[in-house]
């Protein structure tokens, strides 16, 4: 007998987040999310998502135990800026038994149903600005930061429910040592032409981060509008996770492209705090994860280059060529072996080709998937 119950107390809400420990407790591949970071992340009362959309959190048990989880999303901005009616599912996972994911989908399938809406889509965790996919290939590796990590048997599972594929998310691997040194110096030369031009790039000022982070919003939204499955996120949205990001952002790896002064580009990479955070007993910085934190951070040896876009009229001027070569540059000079670009969509003829130039193979693949209900 499989029970499927909403998540509405606090205890609940911390079994929810830490099912994932006992799931993956004997995977040497698993990395635990950071507990305040998911508390905050679900936060009805607080988190800037749930001032325009809405969520609920699902529990599944069998025999008194926890045995999956689930998330049933209805994003209203995403409904009105794409015009798909897809109800979403997210922070899914579950024991290896097909009854159990059958159980927790039902529950979400019934959910967006009640909502009027007529498809199911992801994993999302509220939206592609958050994590998002299904690891479908690269196992063997852990997950870097803030990239999903799950069973095999998950896309079997998705697929026996009926799921088909909506779109892949690649992961490219590319090793300092491989990039080209011709390439690297390259940058150079891309720079002198682009500054001919009246483009400039700069690293981030982090004194001045609350109006970086405003030229950053514009970029964003703008850059990414034409994008599959894209929504804007809202200044809120976005803010607030900016500001958890200045915590680990290394300002060498956030580049900012203008124009004449008005903001064209960016691109943010951020060392892979999953080193350090796979040291931590069930994602808690208490009472001495904080100091094991510190103490491991010291061996981050790869970058993960988590966004990089252009405003439509300044592509192919060879500004995407830079950011790459300046992200491998700067790795290169902090002693890091490699960086993972990711993620890029598969029909992203551009940066995919932008990629393999300086080497890049792909390792790792998410799908994200789709089902009439």
């Amino acid at each position: 007998m499989i029970e499927v119950i909403q998540v509405q107390e606090k205890k609940d809400l911390k079994k929810f987040i830490d099912f994932p420990h006992e799931l993956y407790a004997h995977d040497g591949n698993y990395v635990p999310e950071l507990y305040l970071a998911q508390k905050d992340l679900l936060d009805k009362k607080n988190h800037p998502f749930f001032q325009h959309s809405e969520a609920d959190f699902f529990l599944a048990y069998k025999d008194n135990t926890i045995v999956g989880r689930i998330a049933a999303i209805k994003n209203n901005n995403y409904l009105e800026f794409t015009g798909d009616q897809s109800g979403k599912f997210g922070f899914f996972d579950t024991i290896e038994d097909y009854e159990v994911a059958e159980a927790l989908l039902n529950k979400v399938a019934a959910w967006q149903k009640e909502r009027g809406l007529s498809k199911l889509s992801g994993p999302e965790n509220y939206s592609t600005n958050e994590t998002c996919g299904t690891l479908i290939e690269g196992f063997d590796t852990p997950p870097t930061v803030m990239m999903p990590y799950n069973k095999p048997y998950y896309k079997e599972f998705l697929e026996r429910y009926g799921f088909e594929k909506d779109m892949d998310l690649l992961s490219y691997k590319i090793k300092t040592e491989d990039v080209p040194d011709k390439l690297i110096r390259m940058s150079d030369k891309i720079l002198e032409r682009l500054n001919s031009k009246g483009i400039t790039i700069r690293k981030i000022n982090l004194k001045k981060f609350t109006e970086e982070i405003d030229k950053i919003i514009e970029i964003y939204n703008s850059a990414w509008e034409k994008n599959w499955g894209f929504v804007p996120m809202t200044d809120a949205e976005f803010k607030h996770a900016a500001k958890d990001m200045k915590q680990i952002v290394d300002p060498d790896f956030v580049l900012i492209a203008e124009h004449e002064g008005k903001p064209i580009g960016f691109t943010l990479s951020i060392p892979d705090m999953n080193i350090p955070l796979k040291k931590l007993k069930r994602g808690r910085l208490l009472p001495f994860g904080i100091f094991k934190l510190l103490y491991h951070k010291k061996n981050i040896d790869r970058v993960r280059i988590v966004t990089l876009g252009l405003v439509e009229g300044y592509r192919k001027m060879g500004i995407d060529a830079y950011f790459y070569m300046k992200a491998f540059e700067e790795a290169k000079k902090k002693g890091m072996s490699f960086g993972e670009a990711s993620w890029i969509l598969e029909n992203n003829d551009m940066m995919n080709k932008a990629i393999e130039n300086i080497n890049g193979k792909v390792y790792k693949k998410h799908r994200l998937f789709k089902k009439a209900i």
